[in-house]
């Protein structure tokens, strides 16, 4: 992958995350990109409106990138997201069997690739993604600090 091509696929998944908090959902957005470079899934988080704790970017970017492929494995996918994933979001890609997951800002309470857990590392998981962090990561950052500095 080109840095060039992960920062577009990023520059996409914050256009996602502002919808996010255009809905007041906390703004991470995710895009999963099949192994010819196609956009398959997509999607910001809204586990408020959708009344559904699993309602992360991540996750509903896998349904529909699984859905567009009719498999539930998404081998040799690229995940796009804003943030860090979560302990629950990183069992999805695992399961998932996603190649490589790009993300941009560390989330230093609840990563779970580098930050609060080291996910990314270690070796007791079955299927071990690729990981690269700090993509645009300034960008990403300033959205989630802006949304909730309006919040406090």
């Amino acid at each position: 992958m080109s840095v060039a091509r992960d920062f577009f696929w990023m520059q996409e998944a914050i256009q996602l995350a502002k919808f996010a908090s255009d809905a007041e959902e906390v703004p991470v957005g995710a895009i999963l990109i099949d192994k010819e470079g196609y956009q398959i899934g997509a999607g910001w988080n809204c586990p408020i409106g959708d009344c559904d704790p699993s309602a992360h970017a991540e996750i509903i970017a896998l349904r529909v990138g699984a859905k567009a492929k009719k498999n539930y494995r998404l081998i040799d996918s690229t995940l796009y997201v804003t943030l860090e994933p979560c302990l629950m979001c990183i069992g999805a890609i695992v399961h998932a069997r996603v190649k490589r997951v790009v993300f941009g800002a560390y989330d230093t309470k609840s990563g779970a690739v580098e930050s609060a857990f080291q996910l990314g590392t270690t070796t007791l998981l079955n299927h071990k993604p690729v990981y690269t962090g700090g993509v645009l990561a300034q960008e990403c950052g300033k959205l989630l600090s802006d949304f909730f500095k309006t919040r406090r």
